[in-house]
C-alpha cells in the first residue's frame, strides 16, 4: 500500500460521527447545519437538459469535454470576471471536471515535482481537508497559514518566509473561504501573483463559493480577473476551480471546471486522460444549461440573504458572529463566558437540541500550539429558512441554559 495513506487524518465528519457515537439525543426532530450540501431545489433548466440528453449515455465522452461546454464556461468566466474579450481560448484554457473536489486533489498529483525533497504546498488554516490530503499523497509537505479573526480570517502572506516561498510548488487559495466566508481582496491577489513570479509556484484558487454573496455591486474578485488586470492575460501560474454544486444547487451533478494557464492545463489533461474521469454527455448538456443562465443564481442569492438576516438576528447577541463576505457558512465564535469549547458544544447541542454542527477545531490543525478553529463553530445555512431559524433558536436556548 502507498505509505502516504497512513499520513491522512480522519475526515471531519468521520470524527464527528465518533464524537456523537452512543449519544441518545432529545426527541426533537433532527436538524443539521453540518454538511455544506445545498438544499435549494436544483433548477428545472438543468433537470430538463439532463432528461433531454439521456441518449448520450451510449457514447464514450472525451476527457476534454465538448466544444459547446468549454465555450459556455469561457463565456461565463469572461462575463462574470470582466475578462478581455477572446483572452480565453476554450480549447486550451478550460477543462471540465467531475466536481472540483476530485480536481483539487488530482491537480496536486499532476503538478508537484516529488523528486524535490523540499516540495511544499501552502494552504489556509482552517481549510478544506482535500488540500492537505492532496499534498500528502503528492509527496509534498503541507504548510498551514493561520486565518484568525485579527487577520480578517485570511492568511498573513507577509509572514511567510522567503525560504518557504522558495520551497513552495503550489499554493491553495480558497476565496471565498471554507469555513470562514472571507474573501481575499485584489491587493492581496496582486501580491500573490508577484510572489508566484518571483518564487516560481502555481496558484490554485478554489472559487467554488464565488457566486454566493450579499452585495450585487460587489461580487468576490477572482484570480483570473486580477491576473488580467495586471497584464497576465496568459494566466501564467494561475488556475481557478469552479463548481455548479453551490452556484446552481446541483451537488449530485458532480460538475465543475478548471481554467487558467494553458501550459499547466495541457499537462493536467494528460494526467486526467490516464485518470479516466471524463464527464458524461448528459452531464455536459446539463452543465451547459447551468453556465448559460444567471436567473437561477440571482434567485439563489436572494434566498441566502433572507436566511442570513434571520439567523444573525438570533445569534448575534449570544455568539461572536457576523455576516461573512460570501459563501453560505457562518463562522461563529463561542463567547468566553459561555464556558464551552467547540467540541463540547457540538456534542452537547446534539444531545440536548438534536442539532448537528461542525466544531471549528476539526477543520484546522494545531500549529505552534494554536488551532485557529478552536472555539468556533461552522454553521452551513443550507436548509430551509424555517429550519435555519429553528436551528438558531435551539442554539440560543442551549446557550442560555
Amino acid at each position: 500500500m502507498n505509505p502516504d495513506l497512513l499520513r491522512l487524518q480522519p475526515y471531519p465528519f468521520q470524527k464527528i460521527s465518533t464524537l456523537l457515537d452512543g449519544i441518545t439525543p432529545t426527541t426533537k426532530p433532527l436538524l443539521s447545519l453540518a454538511i455544506g450540501e445545498p438544499k435549494h431545489p436544483t433548477p428545472q433548466i438543468i433537470l430538463d437538459a439532463l432528461q433531454e440528453n439521456l441518449a448520450g449515455f451510449s457514447n464514450y465522452p472525451l476527457t476534454k469535454g465538448n466544444n459547446t461546454l468549454r465555450e459556455s464556461i469561457s463565456n461565463w468566466l469572461t462575463q462574470r470576471f470582466n475578462l478581455p474579450q477572446n483572452c480565453l481560448d476554450p480549447n486550451h484554457h478550460v477543462l471540465p471536471v467531475n466536481g472540483t473536489r476530485e480536481a483539487l486533489f488530482a491537480f496536486a498529483q499532476a503538478v508537484v515535482n516529488r523528486e524535490n525533497s523540499s516540495a511544499t504546498i501552502l494552504m489556509p488554516n482552517p481549510f478544506y481537508q482535500i488540500y492537505e490530503g492532496a499534498a500528502l499523497l503528492a509527496g509534498a509537505k503541507p504548510v498551514y497559514l493561520p486565518c484568525t479573526k485579527e487577520l480578517g480570517f485570511n492568511p498573513d502572506f507577509d509572514a511567510v518566509s522567503d525560504q518557504t516561498w522558495d520551497d513552495c510548488q503550489l499554493l491553495y487559495l480558497c476565496s471565498p473561504g471554507n469555513p470562514t466566508g472571507a474573501v481575499v481582496d485584489e491587493a492581496q491577489i496582486k501580491k500573490l501573483l508577484n510572489l508566484a513570479e518571483k518564487h516560481d509556484f502555481i496558484i490554485a484558487s478554489d472559487e467554488c463559493y464565488s457566486e454566493i454573496y450579499f452585495d450585487e455591486d460587489k461580487p468576490p474578485v477572482g484570480l483570473l480577473e486580477v491576473a488580467a488586470k495586471v497584464g497576465n492575460t496568459n494566466f501564467k501560474r494561475c488556475v481557478v476551480f469552479h463548481s455548479l454544486s453551490k452556484r446552481s444547487n446541483a451537488p449530485g451533478l458532480r460538475s465543475g471546471f478548471v481554467a487558467g494557464d494553458a501550459t499547466i492545463l495541457e499537462q493536467f489533461l494528460l494526467y486526467r486522460t490516464y485518470h479516466g474521469c471524463a464527464m458524461s454527455p448528459p452531464i455536459q448538456a446539463a452543465s451547459i444549461a447551468a453556465w448559460s443562465d444567471e436567473a437561477h443564481v440571482l434567485a439563489n442569492r436572494d434566498e441566502y440573504r433572507v436566511k442570513f438576516d434571520a439567523v444573525l438576528q438570533i445569534l448575534s447577541p449570544i455568539m461572536d458572529v457576523k455576516k461573512p463576505d460570501a459563501s453560505f457558512y457562518l463562522w461563529a465564535g463561542l463567547k468566553q463566558n459561555s464556558g464551552k469549547d467547540d467540541v463540547s458544544f457540538t456534542r452537547e447541542i446534539f444531545e440536548q437540541q438534536h442539532l448537528k454542527v461542525v466544531p471549528g477545531s476539526y477543520l484546522s490543525r494545531h500549529i505552534d500550539g494554536v488551532n485557529p478553529g478552536e472555539n468556533r463553530i461552522r454553521l452551513a445555512l443550507v436548509a430551509t429558512l424555517d429550519e435555519c431559524i429553528e436551528s438558531a433558536e435551539r442554539i440560543s436556548e442551549y446557550l442560555k441554559q
